[in-house]
């Protein structure tokens, strides 16, 4: 029986079309992937399914959720309202802004489970079965219980609070589950025991539908994949009929050319640094990282979520102001941000893993991007706006796209945005987090493109945060491998990669090299 039932649906944002004739289903107990390039419309098809959509789109079609009729040829019916969470919910692909700063996990999560499961009158305690529920749907998320219920937002890395997003949908029990790139901002071991899980719930007849460009993930999990290209159904079967059987080999990919070896003075170096959350140097998160970034060099750092990564880049970008140890650029140690000069905010910049909340929601994305150059720069608005426009282009977005506001961009849209807008103030020294986990190959290429030809023409050293080891190994001159806060392993990324020492990189590279269809064989070696 179909849960989810979608015919036609046809949305339209002025003149343009933005979805055209989408059919698809997810049957109770399936999982249906909707697979395509960012901006194909995705997004627009998973919030027609709760009876919402962005400012200015109007739906046509049908879309029916448990029977009941959300959009029809008028559009957005008042029944929608009542299907949200215990029918069905829905993940959004970065959903750190979403949760609140002031509460708790457990308190959010155990209100949610009270909500949605009212006890029978007679039951036992309504609040410890709360409890209960709220531990179970941190488990499945692949968080441990705990100590993510006493822990704010704020104290999980960007991968953390996906799974806090994820217990949240989970713990209201809905029929439905539509995930927004689940797998987001998620090392390679989470993210094949995040597949086993959502597996396990499909099991009990809980239909899902997946929006990823994971397809490891869509092979392990969905038993049918609809092509999405441009708002249209390009294709709908197997994943074995529709995906590409395999990654390319690495040999397919070879290290760009970067000129020259980089000169062995660095123009970054952090030395012994620590990081803490609370005050009084509780809470540690790094443990006496020391690595230096030679000029046009990359250093990628790899690592279980929550193992310090983002701390690592928020540090170097001056937001993480709870440190000790030495953090210096060619040599002169850089205060936090707040207290750092015009040329060392241009010659030191960060591209966060979350990054719709970087933008002003009132302001044009192209505008925005542009102001980079006019601050950082001195480039007359003309100029910059040019500038924008042509690296935007080169990144696979269109100037039409760019003028849109944030809410009308894709995730992959505003991730290469951000990426622009960074890259714009010409630095020399350019953190990335995760910065191609919303985009499809296509556009991953892009940008890994113009990292190179910053480092070859500009001599931007660059510091690459990821999860995809094997997109590391094609950029990267050196690997470093955190756990725990700590530096477990480090050197040339084919040494670390084919030869891990540490148990750390080891479980990181099966979980690669295995795929998610082998889920269960990795997560059992946590």
């Amino acid at each position: 029986m179909s849960v989810i039932e979608v015919r036609g649906l046809t949305a339209w944002a002025g003149t343009s079309a933005l979805l055209r004739g989408v059919d698809l289903d997810v049957q109770a107990g399936g999982v249906t992937a909707l697979v395509g390039p960012s901006g194909s419309g995705k997004t627009t098809v998973a919030l027609a399914l709760l009876g919402d959509t962005a400012p200015g789109v109007r739906l046509s079609g049908t879309v029916r959720v448990a029977g009941t009729t959300v959009v029809d040829e008028h559009g957005v019916t008042r029944e929608a309202a009542g299907l949200r969470g215990g029918t069905v919910a829905y993940m959004p692909q970065h959903p750190g802004s979403a949760l609140n700063p002031a509460r708790r996990t457990g308190a959010v999560l155990t209100e949610l489970t009270r909500l949605h499961h009212r006890p029978e009158p007679g039951s036992p305690d309504g609040r410890a079965a709360a409890r209960d529920r709220a531990a179970q749907a941190l488990r499945a998320a692949q968080l441990p219980p705990e100590t993510a219920l006493r822990r704010f937002p704020h104290q999980f890395s960007g991968g953390q609070r996906q799974r806090v997003a994820l217990a949240q949908v989970l713990a209201c029990g809905p029929r439905a589950l539509v995930l927004d790139e689940p797998g987001t901002g998620l090392d390679t071991v989470t993210r094949m025991g995040l597949a086993r899980e959502l597996a396990a719930l499909a099991h009990t007849g809980m239909a899902i539908l997946l929006l990823s460009h994971d397809h490891g993930m869509v092979r392990a999990l969905a038993d049918r994949v609809v092509l999405l290209e441009a708002g249209r159904v390009t294709g709908a079967g197997t994943p074995g009929t529709l995906l590409p059987a395999g990654a390319v080999p690495d040999a397919a990919h070879p290290v760009p050319d970067t000129g020259d070896q980089p000169p062995d003075e660095p123009v970054l170096s952090v030395r012994n640094l620590t990081a803490w959350l609370r005050p009084g140097g509780r809470g540690g998160v790094l443990h006496d990282i020391s690595l230096s970034l030679p000029r046009g060099g990359c250093v990628a750092v790899a690592g279980p979520s929550g193992s310090g990564k983002t701390t690592l880049a928020r540090c170097i970008a001056g937001l993480h102001e709870r440190r000790g140890g030495g953090i210096l650029l060619d040599g002169t140690e850089l205060p936090v941000l707040r207290r750092r000069t015009r040329a060392q905010k241009r010659r030191v910049q960060y591209v966060w893993q979350e990054v719709r909340g970087s933008f002003d929601e009132r302001r044009p994305v192209l505008e925005q991007v542009a102001r980079t150059a006019v601050r950082l720069r001195d480039l007359p608005p003309d100029r910059a706006l040019a500038e924008a426009a042509d690296l935007l282009t080169r990144l696979g977005v269109a100037e039409s796209t760019a003028g849109r506001l944030p809410e009308s961009l894709s995730g992959g849209e505003l991730q290469r945005a951000a990426f622009a807008r960074a890259a714009l103030a010409a630095p020399d020294v350019l953190v990335c987090d995760e910065i191609t986990a919303a985009l499809d190959e296509v556009a991953t290429g892009l940008v890994r493109e113009e990292v190179t030809r910053l480092r070859r023409e500009q001599g931007t050293a660059v510091l690459w945060i990821g999860h995809d080891l094997g997109l590391l190994r094609q950029v990267a001159d050196r690997l470093v491998v955190l756990d725990d806060g700590r530096i477990v392993e480090e050197g040339p990324p084919a040494q670390v990669m084919g030869a891990p020492g540490s148990t750390t990189a080891r479980l990181l590279v099966r979980a690669e090299r295995l795929g998610a269809g082998h889920a269960a064989a990795v997560a059992d070696d946590l």
